[in-house]
């Protein structure tokens, strides 16, 4: 089997404006199964890749995103591969002695032992730290591909045209590597995660899409996503090409992209609502500083990003805290019924889903957010700087970026005896870690979510 991770792979580019320009993907669509992969909650590349390789929610997981609380301190940290403590499914593979070959998969570095080879993804350090399993692996690829490119350096700028070539480098290397690990070490299982697409999205979203409200016409980046996709193509094209006719592809993405059209200034807001204190105002828009925080009289901060993390400032688990712990339920209720109501800068409401983790998670382990907060359905990104003076604003706050995630990734499936099923409805990110033990008769874990869309059961039966 081969899986193919397309990080961030819209639908509507796939399925719909950028198909002719792939002949090889639609191919695979024509002859198998193929629609729209509902992501986690929250949809972002971390957790997602891991719910969808475990078969485990967020709050299962402890992952609320790239960076994470930790106890005793207000501020975050990046998640690494140490914070994944689920087998997954390569392990599974691996304990019935199939041979896997994870690549650039999120929350592989540093790089676990495997029953095959693993190669770390984007969020691998640099220097000397290790990016291969076994460590000898290095050496033979990089002697062959050059030094590794894990990720793009500084993504969220304006010099495009050198963006631009360094995902395609990027990309080709990471393929290159793909293909020659799969004929040289064959691997029975391998899967790999291309970061190149999400960079791109986030890089020329509004050059690429003439619904973006920032869209202009004529651009001279306006073909890029094409080109991008179709290069995408050919190279799922050639990696398909060593497999045969007993070789399941699985071509997948952990969620999409839509425009973002701008922000929602969460801590400005909490400013304006008395839940957040600061002992002096910023000079200019900043990141929030929590060295400026009046923690005794502090009852609430957020951190932005996709959307909103909310904290409460809680005696006993934060350092200062201002909040009981016999009242946290009562603020934390009254903030997330003001959040339902909030407005813009006009007094108009703002469209919010707020999440409560304890109550939407099988489990919410880790650190939590006390809530969690999507704007305007993801078309506006959460803002955590302070400073604007304004609820709303159109720009990101860390670098140029004219995309937010969507609810939507997609799904894949063709060849090795699998169900040619056509356009099907309701898979979801959970479904691909069943659906691929299914395909070599590993047994299912009793407690994993998702459905196996390989077996002979009907698309609507679900596993509990």
């Amino acid at each position: 089997m081969m899986v193919i991770g397309l990080d961030c792979a819209a639908p509507q580019l796939v399925f719909d404006r950028y198909r002719d320009a792939m002949p090889n993907l639609s191919a695979l669509m024509d002859r198998g199964t193929w629609g729209n992969l509902r992501s986690s909650e929250p949809p972002i590349t971390v957790p997602a890749w891991t719910c969808m390789v475990s078969g485990r929610d967020a709050g299962e997981l402890g992952l609320y995103g790239f960076r994470n609380r930790v106890a005793g301190e207000t501020r975050l940290r990046l998640a690494g591969g140490g914070d994944v403590r689920v087998k997954r499914v390569w392990d599974w593979l691996g304990e019935h002695g199939y041979r896997v070959a994870p690549l650039f998969v999120p929350l592989t570095s540093p790089p676990t032992p495997v029953h095959g080879q693993m190669v770390s993804g984007f969020m691998w350090p640099g220097g000397d730290a290790p990016w291969c399993f076994p460590r000898g692996l290095e050496t033979e690829i990089a002697d062959r591909f050059g030094p590794y490119r894990a990720d793009v350096e500084n993504f969220r700028a304006n010099d495009l045209d050198r963006i631009y070539q360094d995902i395609v480098m990027m990309t080709e290397q990471h393929l290159d590597i793909a293909e020659h690990l799969w004929k040289e070490k064959q691997p029975d299982f391998m899967m790999l995660v291309e970061i190149g697409v999400d960079r791109f999205h986030h890089a020329f979203w509004r050059h690429i899409d003439p619904d973006h409200p920032r869209h202009e016409a004529g651009n001279r980046w306006k073909h890029l996503g094409r080109e991008y996709y179709r290069l995408l193509d050919t190279r799922i094209g050639r990696l398909c090409a060593l497999g045969d006719d007993d070789t399941t592809v699985l071509v997948v993405s952990d969620h999409g992209a839509r425009a973002m059209h701008g922000g929602f200034c969460i801590n400005e807001w909490l400013v304006r609502k008395g839940y957040l204190v600061l002992r002096e105002p910023p000079g200019a828009v900043s990141p929030l500083d929590h060295g400026v925080v009046d923690w005794k009289r502090t009852k609430a901060w957020a951190e932005g990003g996709y959307y909103a993390r909310v904290f409460l400032n809680v005696a006993g688990r934060e350092p200062n805290g201002a909040i009981q712990p016999t009242e946290v339920l009562t603020y934390r209720d009254r903030l997330r019924d003001e959040l339902n109501n909030a407005k813009d800068d006009e007094g108009n409401r703002v469209p919010t889903s707020v999440r409560v983790p304890e109550e939407h998670y099988r489990q919410a382990r880790g650190f939590p957010p006390d809530l969690m907060v999507y704007f305007d359905d993801l078309k506006l990104r959460a803002i955590g700087s302070i400073g604007g003076g304004r609820i709303i604003v159109t720009e990101n706050d860390t670098g140029p970026d004219s995309c937010n995630h969507d609810w939507d990734g997609i799904f894949v499936m063709s060849g090795g005896g699998t169900l040619g099923r056509g356009r099907v409805e309701g898979a979801e990110i959970y479904d691909v870690t069943p659906t691929i033990l299914g395909a070599f008769g590993v047994p299912r874990p009793p407690d994993i979510l998702g459905r196996d869309w390989g077996s002979g059961l009907g698309a609507s039966e679900t596993d509990p």
